[in-house]
């Protein structure tokens, strides 16, 4: 490895945007299983799943309908 890195004509990752970030959740055991049988069906990882769900969800600013 060298001693030091010239970043002077680095520039910003264009698809940084699109990262994600580690969280943690608690979700419901019916939740996580509904998730993963649609996993097995789709191919789909049930992680990626729940999160193109939420991200429909936001993208079409979706409210929760619940009365307490």
């Amino acid at each position: 490895m060298r001693k030091e890195y010239d970043f002077s004509k680095s520039h910003k990752n264009p698809y940084g945007k699109y990262l994600k970030k580690q969280v943690t959740l608690r979700l419901g055991i019916d939740v996580i299983e509904y998730f993963k049988k649609l996993s097995k069906e789709t191919g789909v990882p049930y992680q990626n799943l729940i999160n193109l769900y939420l991200q429909d969800c936001a993208h079409s600013q979706k409210k929760l309908n619940w009365t307490s």
